[in-house]
């Protein structure tokens, strides 16, 4: 998830925590705590974007992370802190480090929850900023804060908000089971024969979904909204795999499909290939785009050695992005 969602929530899992006997340094700690394991991001400045892509949210989102760095964070804390209980600390430190990685399990890019095991958890039932899932959460940890430590009120404050997110997560799962079989009888209806079907939420919502679908040569790609009153559109985008000609086994290549679980297409522009990463949609609702939120360029030098290179995103696409959304959100 976001920054701002971790920080709210590690704050909220420090306070139930510790906040009794710390008060508001409880949701400060937290708050840090909650941010520690996306640190892992400043690794992608000294390595290569495949490698990257495989660290991202690995080590550092994993139990045996939270299992031996908390309580060294614990014992860090409790040596200058009035509150000198290591076991306090490193509780704090350790459920605020494992709830971090669990959230972000929901996302489509999913955790390496139990590394060093070679496996990504994605449930794929929030996208990675969810406003439903944040704002109300941010508003009742608000109300805890300015509340007393012992009072009452700031613990069923905190509580409420832990409930009223955690409890939208688990609506989410559902959401997702009605719009798989939404999507499963559209295709069926429109008698589509497929090999494989991926769904997940649009961006910043769960009332549109999109479903990635599997048909031999080409992948559709069809969105569906739960105020949509006319059948689901299916658009076709080719997979081009072709393309990459002997490219196929390069050993970054196969790193790369790896990491997309085989869900990516390849285009081509002004004799440049790009390698389109489909697990996470398009910047545009628009049929005709072939404009990917995740694209990199493939790049190769004098000995034939791959690389990629992320393509920028510009404000202008999200902006049409957003607008296309709302649009389509209301139903077709």
């Amino acid at each position: 998830m976001d920054s701002l969602t971790q920080i709210v929530l590690g704050a909220a899992v420090g306070e139930a925590v510790l906040g009794k006997k710390v008060g508001n340094k409880a949701m400060l700690y937290g708050a840090i705590a909650g941010t520690i394991p996306d640190l892992d991001i400043f690794y992608s400045h000294f390595t290569d974007t495949v490698t990257a892509l495989e660290t991202h949210r690995g080590f550092t989102h994993s139990i045996f992370f939270s299992i031996l760095f908390a309580p060294i964070f614990g014992w860090i804390v409790s040596r200058y802190e009035t509150y000198k209980i290591f076991k306090g600390w490193s509780l704090l430190f350790f459920w605020c480090f494992i709830t971090h990685p669990i959230l972000d399990a929901n996302t489509t890019w999913g955790t390496q929850l139990f590394w060093p095991l070679d496996y990504r958890i994605a449930f794929k039932n929030i996208f990675v900023i969810d406003p439903l899932y944040t704002l109300p959460f941010i508003v009742f940890l608000m109300l805890a804060t300015f509340q007393k430590k012992e009072a009452p009120k700031r613990r069923f404050y905190n509580k409420i908000g832990l409930i009223v997110s955690s409890s939208y997560l688990l609506i989410t799962f559902a959401l997702k089971g009605i719009s798989y079989i939404q999507f499963e009888r559209a295709l069926k209806n429109q008698q589509i024969d497929y090999f494989q079907i991926e769904t997940k939420p649009a961006p910043f919502n769960t009332v549109l979904w999109t479903a990635n679908v599997d048909i031999k040569d080409y992948y559709l790609i069809g969105h569906y909204s739960f105020f949509d009153k006319n059948p689901i559109h299916f658009e076709a985008y080719p997979k081009n795999h072709e393309l990459l000609g002997d490219l196929i086994h390069d050993e970054k290549m196969q790193r790369m499909i790896s990491i997309s679980k085989g869900w990516y297409s390849i285009t081509k522009k002004d004799d440049l290939l790009f390698y389109n990463d489909l697990r996470f949609g398009l910047l545009s609702l628009d049929p005709k785009t072939t404009n990917f939120a995740f694209q990199y360029s493939i790049n190769t030098d004098e000995l034939n050695n791959v690389s990629f290179i992320e393509v920028a995103k510009n404000r202008d696409d999200g902006k049409l992005l957003l607008n296309n959304l709302w649009e389509r959100l209301k139903g077709n």
